[in-house]
């Protein structure tokens, strides 16, 4: 009887240490089911989401290009990363601080029975896809209304290999950042910081706009931009949550946590404007609601949902500063405030995460130990990095580009429009 009972103990210890091994390698349907659909959510961000926003943004004349511009990007960006970017981001390599290897390129050894973890790699490679479609397409609004499309296109190309997969593998692919402990769940430093710093130095290089500063160029359709802004509110769900790559407890959390930063985000944003310029608007509000998605977008699965609310606030009010004040005391012209909201709210999150990570602030606590103090200067030093590389490279490329075929449209076409001159069509017909 003893005998027996010690074998069935020992085929008990036998099954539960088996367990945790084989959930990572058996296909589960539902995480499979909702990163499906988390994809789907990320692609409709960009097209039509961040199309509308940035379209709406822009004068009349320069609408279709815009259009044009993001979802030439998503095709371009897409095909790049099957051919080599996923490769880069998500193996190893023998620079793996900085960059992957080939051994995936071409999208070579997958198959649909490969998983990564409980889902498919098809799915995965997909899911971070999208990642990659969207981060350059962010760029796009810091020199709209006077850009070559094809020099859009060359520069993209380059970014992505050069800025966009090197702080991907550092953060999210086992390379530098990520051996630093860096907290960044889905893209604070590797999307929105990334994308700013390369769109600031974009406007900067090609330079204002004519009339800037001397003529009016108010949004030509504010209604495309709400509806956009609400396209990229719901996306962002498949964003953050899709991060968590599972249908769980954490996927729950960070619900929760992009809803609330969100919506304190819009009031945080409203109300500053309120007493500073006297009125809110429509388009504070959109603009709100993407600086405190860029916010929690790092910290979504690290903080507390009160943590959510003050992290929101901050970017709200902040991110409303960088556009308005900053903006204004260094005079460059960021067309559609991609820096202002992208690049400053990425940082305030990335920083801000190692504060409200804090149990003592609601949120799960760090790895063995590290402290606060150890946690935001690890922090701080992702966002250095991050802005270094890509700030420098960004410019390079920018140079090198206007140097070979030029960035800027001719006056006459500038002032014509894009549409008509780049594109030969137009958006309305009056």
């Amino acid at each position: 009887m003893l005998r027996k009972i010690l074998s069935l103990l020992t085929l008990a210890g036998l099954f539960s240490a088996a367990t945790p091994a084989l959930a990572e390698d058996v296909l589960n349907s539902g995480d499979t089911a909702w990163m499906i659909v988390a994809t789907v959510l990320v692609i409709m961000m960009t097209i039509p989401g961040l199309a509308l926003f940035y379209g709406g943004l822009v004068r009349a004349k320069n609408m279709l290009s815009v259009l044009m511009q993001v979802f030439a990007v998503f095709a371009l960006m897409s095909i790049l990363w099957a051919l080599f970017g996923y490769s880069l981001a998500f193996t190893e390599g023998p620079f793996n601080s900085i960059y992957g290897g080939f051994s995936k390129a071409f999208l070579s050894g997958i198959t649909p029975d490969t998983l990564s973890g409980t889902i498919p790699e098809y799915v995965f490679l997909t899911f971070q896809l999208t990642f990659a479609c969207i981060t350059p397409a962010l760029i796009v609004g810091a020199f709209a209304e006077r850009i070559k499309f094809s020099a859009v296109l060359w520069f993209m190309v380059f970014w992505l290999f050069l800025c966009y997969i090197p702080i991907a593998h550092m953060v999210w692919g086992g390379g530098y950042l990520a051996g630093l402990g860096a907290m960044d769940f889905a893209g604070g430093t590797v999307v929105h910081i990334n994308a700013g710093i390369a769109a600031l130095v974009g406007c900067i290089v090609i330079g204002k706009r004519i009339g800037y500063g001397k003529e009016a160029m108010p949004p030509h359709n504010l209604t495309f931009t709400m509806v956009g802004a609400a396209l990229l509110w719901v996306g962002w769900y498949g964003f953050n949550v899709g991060s968590e790559l599972a249908a769980d407890g954490t996927a729950g959390l960070v619900l929760i946590n992009t809803q609330l930063c969100t919506a304190a985000a819009v009031l945080g944003w409203l109300f500053i404007e309120w007493i500073a310029r006297g009125k809110p608007t429509t388009l504070g509000a959109a603009s709100g609601a993407v600086a405190g998605l860029v916010a929690i977008t790092p910290a979504c699965a690290f903080v507390g949902p009160m943590g959510a609310i003050v992290l929101g606030i901050i970017a709200g009010v902040v991110c409303f500063w960088a556009v308005t004040g900053l903006k204004s005391m260094f005079g460059y012209d960021d067309s559609l405030d991609v820096f202002g909201v992208h690049g400053v709210g990425g940082i305030i999150g990335a920083i801000g995460t190692g504060f409200l990570a804090s149990s003592s602030f609601g949120g799960g606590g760090y790895g063995d130990g590290m402290t606060m103090g150890g946690q935001v200067w690890v922090q701080i030093v992702s966002v250095v990095v991050t802005i270094v590389w890509t700030g420098i490279i960004s410019f390079i490329l920018f140079k090198v580009i206007d140097a070979v075929i030029g960035l800027r449209v001719p006056e006459d076409e500038e002032r014509e429009g894009l549409d008509a001159t780049q594109h030969g069509e137009v958006a309305y017909h009056l």
